[in-house]
């Protein structure tokens, strides 16, 4: 079976949580994350982020949940790389 190895996710935050910490959140979900977090736009309450995740097996829906939770929102799938070994 297919494993998803790399998303690039374009996301909309509030200012707080910072981005060391909304990053840092992210890649502790599940051992082997890496995260990047690039900031494309800010504005006086928010931030448009750029989110870049690459692990053996992602999974999207833990992802999806944990920006919700932190205040954020995903705005679109803008790459995905799946694996079959």
């Amino acid at each position: 079976m297919a494993s998803l190895t790399r998303l690039v996710l374009d996301v909309l935050k509030p200012h707080q949580p910072s981005g060391l910490e909304f990053t840092r959140q992210l890649a502790e979900l599940q051992p082997g994350y890496r995260v990047k977090y690039e900031v494309v736009e800010v504005d006086e309450k928010t931030e448009s982020v750029v989110i870049t995740i690459e692990a053996e097996n992602i999974d999207f829906e833990q992802f999806n949940d944990a920006i919700s939770r932190l205040g954020g929102s995903l705005h679109s799938v803008d790459e995905v790389e799946f694996n079959n070994p």
